[in-house]
């Protein structure tokens, strides 16, 4: 594990699996606790932990698949200890530690901390794979040019990725600014706003290979009150479910990321939400 570059942390792990091992692992998850772009209030950089504090209390075996997922592998990293330089730097980071995931066969599963983070992973999946897009679940755009002096902040994430020339679906959105609306009008058959999900729509405008991206606050604040930014009127339990696993049914997924929990003190049913769909989405992209 010399090879990633991030100081040693008190070791913890998703779904408790304390006996698992990197090099037998498929599937390895990454805590990203980054917030320095985050919103309104800040708090996403407790997110990752959590996220697998809750997934220690889950049950591994699947009802609807009949299976536990958890004998794939799974495998977490310790925390990135990310830049306090700049945002570019951690995207860099990121980069760096992606790279050598997918460079030894692993599927990335990576926590935020705040959406700013999953351009370092597509970066590095854009050089791995051909006939690749990304779908995003979200509630806003992100596709400003440059937010709160940076153009690494979580409000610039897809348009960063979409100059790269990566397509991006994005899915659930319904808050946008005035100056996303023109990049909005010229991907609109790559966009589809809450609350109707066009399932057949939305798996045809993705590429064979499939990184997704799910910043929580996509769903309804009903269910998922504690993120950064949250939008009434958001997606249920079993609408993403359906997606992500016709996805995962006619594309292939190869990476990941959850992003945007923001715990709130004392309220934790969101974060057992979050981290039992981050472990249903490992069993739909690792069947």
């Amino acid at each position: 594990m010399k090879n990633f570059p991030y100081p040693t942390a008190e070791p913890f792990n998703f779904l408790g699996l304390f006996g698992q091992s990197y090099q037998k692992s498929k599937v390895v998850v990454f805590p990203v606790p980054y917030s320095s772009t985050a919103s309104w209030k800040a708090g996403t950089n407790f997110g990752p932990q959590a996220i697998i504090e809750a997934s220690r209390h889950l049950e591994l075996y699947d009802i609807e698949a009949k299976k536990d997922f958890s004998k794939k592998g799974v495998f977490t990293l310790d925390p990135l200890g990310v830049s306090k330089n700049s945002p570019k730097e951690t995207v860099l980071q990121i980069k760096k530690v992606t790279d050598n995931l997918l460079r030894n066969k692993k599927f990335p599963f990576m926590l935020g901390g705040e959406h700013s983070i999953t351009l370092g992973a597509v970066m590095s999946f854009k050089e791995k794979f051909s006939d690749f897009s990304v779908l995003q679940l979200d509630a806003h755009a992100d596709l400003r040019e440059e937010y709160e002096g940076t153009k690494y902040s979580h409000a610039c994430v897809m348009k960063r990725i979409r100059d790269l020339k990566i397509p991006v679906t994005q899915v659930g959105i319904r808050s946008v600014s005035g100056e996303e609306l023109k990049p909005l009008a010229k991907a609109e058959d790559s966009i589809f706003y809450a609350p109707n999900l066009p399932v057949d729509e939305i798996v045809n405008s993705l590429k064979k290979n499939v990184y997704l991206t799910f910043d929580l606050d996509v769903l309804d604040p009903s269910i998922m009150p504690s993120t950064g930014t949250p939008e009434p009127g958001g997606l249920g339990w079993y609408e993403v479910l359906e997606l992500i696993k016709e996805v995962s049914k006619k594309r292939r997924i190869v990476g990941a990321d959850m992003v945007e929990l923001d715990p709130i003190p004392g309220v934790s049913a969101p974060d057992f939400l979050a981290a039992k769909l981050a472990y249903k989405i490992i069993g739909y992209a690792n069947k």
